[in-house]
Order: structure tokens, then C-alpha cells, then sequence
């Protein structure tokens, strides 16, 4: 579904029609620290349950959470990241990191994070996928129309 934002095909109002509340990032977060019950999302967050309903049916709709039956209570229903969801991981930690540089008081973020693989305390990076040089809003360029090369913006810095 391609969608225009001015002359521009644009994936990020795509992606903020269905993201830009913060109790869906709220709840994402909860996801993420592996919460799947819905009185638990409700009682982590203190959401309102007809906000929460209301955000877990759209969370569910466009495909980014599951419902299934908890297998140790069959009355309960547990929510699930689905692949689509689990792709939201590196927006989550880039709210987090900027929050924790610009927002916090504190001398330490309030949440350290560790690489399992090796141990160490982390700091989310945006690297390149091919030569895995960190990459800031400096280091890019773009095409606006696939296969038309931007040439105001070729070699040219944000």
C-alpha cells in the first residue's frame, strides 16, 4: 500500500498511522520484557482497559502481535510478538538510548542492556549491514524515486 506524503511515497507516515500512539510503544516495551498477559499490561502501565483492548486490537490487526490460548490456562489468552513485531526491537532501543542521553536525570540510564553472546553491557549502535561502520544522519544518502539518483543530494550531508 503505498501511501503519499506530499510528492513523497512515504514509510514512515505508513508506519506512524499505526505507531504514533505512546501507549502502543508502552505496550511494545512490556512485549519486549517478555509481558503477555493482558492484567499484566494493565497493571505494568495502568492503561485504561478499554485504551489497552483498543490498542492490542490494533497491535494484533496489523500483524505485529499474536493471540493464542495460554497453554497452562485455557481461559486466558496470551499476547506474542509476531517476526513484524520483533522488527521493532531496534526502534524501541533507539527511544530508549536517546531518552536516556537527553531526558534522564541520572548519572546512569535507568536500564543497562547486555549481549548475551558475549556478556558485556551494550550501547545500541545503527551500523551499516555491509561494512558495519556506525551510521548517523551525516553518513546518508538517498534515492527519492527507485532508480533515480537525488543529485542535490548525492555527496551531500544532512
Amino acid at each position: 500500500m503505498k501511501k503519499k506524503f506530499g510528492h513523497r511515497s512515504c514509510s514512515v507516515a505508513r508506519s506512524l498511522d499505526i505507531l504514533s500512539d505512546r501507549w502502543i510503544f508502552l505496550i511494545l516495551r512490556e512485549a519486549f520484557f517478555k509481558v503477555r498477559h493482558y492484567d499484566h499490561f494493565q497493571a505494568n502501565l495502568g492503561i485504561a482497559t478499554n485504551i489497552l483492548s483498543n490498542r492490542l486490537k490494533i497491535l494484533v490487526k496489523n500483524g505485529i502481535m499474536k493471540r493464542e490460548n495460554d497453554l497452562e490456562d485455557g481461559r486466558r489468552i496470551k499476547y506474542r510478538l509476531t517476526e513484524k513485531g520483533l522488527d521493532l526491537y531496534p526502534i524501541i532501543l533507539a527511544f530508549m538510548k536517546w531518552g536516556d542521553r537527553w531526558l534522564s536525570d541520572e548519572d546512569v540510564p535507568p536500564l543497562i542492556l547486555y549481549h548475551k553472546a558475549c556478556r558485556h553491557s551494550l550501547t545500541p549502535v545503527m551500523c551499516c549491514e555491509h561494512c558495519g561502520e556506525p551510521v548517523n544522519a551525516r553518513d546518508v544518502m538517498f534515492e527519492d524515486i527507485p532508480g533515480t539518483p537525488c543529485s542535490e543530494f548525492r555527496g551531500h550531508h544532512t
